[in-house]
């Protein structure tokens, strides 16, 4: 897979696309059809969260979507304060409809790009990155949004991701992206596919799994964590030392 940066979407396009896309992206199961294994990444990094990240009192959800993560979360966890960040509105007030619906701590609407919101150091217990880090273009982009994440995260807390990712190999990415055309294919046909890999071609530039996880512990992260990887997807996290 190439990654043209010059001809990548622009904020306001990816905005744009999720805007109308609220409904799909509003079902636990089937919001995420386009990611193999999406249901188990999202179960996994979850519990894991919850196991490894004791008496949680406030949670960031980047890249929230319609709030399955955070709602997720709240099958293992109690109620907690919530601040859910996303670039589309639409999406911000259904997932904040979802979770105030059975969370009784305070959620919070943040409209915007991640790397530009200011955000309190230390602030928060759990931080769940899904789908979204993809978005990162450069090596200095992704450096400064995981350092931003280090710095937020309370001590003791934990950043958890499932996101695509690449392949460190040219053989080996072929192999994967050929793998993962196929299940696109046999889930949707091959216009499906077509319309997969295009969104990909022009929104995203993913980083290898073992990328993510050398610069999680580059910025300071204690322990790191691969729960999970599949074709062209996984599910990965990190906790911060006390």
């Amino acid at each position: 897979m190439k990654i043209l940066l010059n001809r990548k979407s622009s904020i306001h396009e990816i905005k744009q696309r999720f805007d109308k896309d609220v409904d799909r992206f509003s079902n636990l199961e089937s919001g995420q059809t386009a990611t193999i294994d999406a249901p188990l990444a999202m179960e996994l990094i979850t519990q894991a969260a919850y196991h490894s990240t004791p008496d949680v009192k406030k949670v960031l959800d980047i890249g929230c979507g319609a709030g399955n993560n955070t709602l997720k979360f709240l099958e293992y966890a109690p109620s907690f304060d919530s601040d859910l960040i996303d670039l589309s509105l639409p999406m911000l007030k259904k997932a904040k409809e979802r979770i105030s619906a059975i969370n009784t701590g305070e959620v919070k609407i943040i409209q915007g790009d991640f790397r530009e919101i200011e955000l309190l150091d230390n602030e928060y217990d759990v931080i769940f990155a899904a789908a979204v880090l993809h978005h990162l273009r450069d090596d200095q982009d992704w450096e400064r949004t995981f350092e931003k994440i280090y710095r937020i995260t309370a001590p003791g807390g934990s950043i958890w991701i499932t996101d695509l990712i690449s392949h460190e190999t040219e053989a080996v990415q072929s192999l994967m992206w050929e793998r993962y055309g196929e299940y696109l294919t046999s889930f949707g046909g091959e216009e499906y596919k077509e319309k997969i890999f295009g969104y990909i071609e022009l929104e995203d530039s993913p980083r290898s799994v073992t990328y993510q996880l050398g610069l999680l512990r580059k910025v300071g992260f204690s322990h790191v964590e691969l729960l999970h990887k599949n074709s062209c997807f996984a599910a990965f996290g990190a906790i911060k030392g006390i």
